[in-house]
């Protein structure tokens, strides 16, 4: 009996533990990641646009707006990332921190809208260092009595960001040089190539809210022709078509898909920021190191070979029956 009611008192101060925990709310999947390698079990991880979904597009639900009242701490991007959070926070009544963790980024503008900074700075790893300290900073903030296992978790998390940035720096050698062109459905990827030496191309600006127009059409479909470029890339976030479209018109093949604004669910290649770098650029490269159209002329795929040989074979045995019947036909 006594251990029947030590069990449940243990069991209470564990629910009881449970439920101090401090929720920290992040906006998008990427941040929420980030946030639980560095905070581990000290904390309660939440996102408010969930795995898939689009931040530049989304619209906030009820629940969100409890989400966001309950919460201890509040991550988000800025740079004009998620344009609908500071009306979702005004509208909470919380009473919690909400931090920028893009603090100290140097920003990419907009080449089309001034004053309208890129906010995919995650897709550079070294850009993932300062996310990472300034999440640890503001969970040092929240938690200064864990400084110890922060700061441990921090020095681990740096140390595969720092390695992760290392194997892009590498793999994206593989390609040839002038192949270094990367073609996506919107601006998603100027710091991955800005960092990592390729050139980038898009249909659509740094939001997907924007709208195509024959021009930018026009303009992807030049670049590709005088550029010869093998692949192009949809994105998990971004409705396909017109990526798809313009793989059909200039006959060559979608690369793959990539993730931008959002990881996988736990099941996929991208389930956590550094599988989603790992996967985004090992899909890249694959697609990118194709031979292009033309040396595939100069040099015969094996296929077209294998297609060349049995018309030889076939011909020869042609010419055997043609011969034996001719000299039958002598003989007679």
């Amino acid at each position: 009996m006594r251990i029947f009611i030590l069990n449940i008192i243990l069991l209470c101060f564990s629910i009881s533990a449970i439920a101090e925990k401090p929720l920290v709310v992040a906006t998008a999947s990427i941040f929420a990641d980030m946030t639980s390698n560095i905070g581990g079990d000290l904390i309660e991880v939440k996102t408010i646009v969930p795995i898939g979904g689009d931040p530049h597009t989304y619209e906030p639900k009820p629940s969100d707006i409890m989400l966001i009242n309950e919460a201890s701490l509040i991550l988000k991007n800025g740079l004009s990332f998620e344009k609908w959070i500071s009306e979702l926070i005004d509208n909470s009544g919380t009473k919690a921190n909400s931090i920028i963790i893009t603090e100290g980024i140097e920003a990419i503008g907009s080449e089309s809208y001034e004053n309208t900074p890129d906010p995919h700075a995650w897709m550079d790893a070294e850009n993932g260092l300062i996310y990472a300290k300034n999440i640890h900073q503001a969970l040092l903030d929240l938690l200064p009595e864990e400084k110890e296992s922060l700061d441990k978790n921090l020095e681990n998390y740096l140390e595969q960001i720092k390695k992760m940035h290392e194997y892009i720096q590498t793999k994206v050698k593989e390609i040839p040089v002038e192949q270094r062109i990367l073609i996506t459905s919107h601006d998603a990827f100027k710091y991955y190539g800005r960092k990592y030496g390729i050139e980038l191309e898009s249909i659509l600006g740094t939001s997907t809210d924007a709208e195509a127009q024959t021009k930018d059409f026009r303009r992807i479909n030049n670049l590709i022709s005088k550029k010869n470029v093998p692949a192009v890339f949809i994105e998990t976030t971004v409705n396909p078509k017109m990526l798809s479209q313009i793989a059909e018109d200039n006959n060559i093949i979608i690369g793959g898909s990539l993730y931008s604004d959002s990881l996988g669910d736990e099941d996929s290649e991208a389930s956590s920021y550094l599988k989603m770098l790992e996967f985004n650029t090992n899909t890249i490269v694959k697609a990118l190191s194709r031979q292009t159209s033309t040396e595939q002329l100069d040099q015969p795929s094996e296929e077209v070979n294998s297609m060349a040989r049995l018309f030889v074979i076939i011909a020869a045995i042609f010419l055997l029956i043609i011969g034996f019947l001719v000299s039958k036909r002598i003989a007679r």
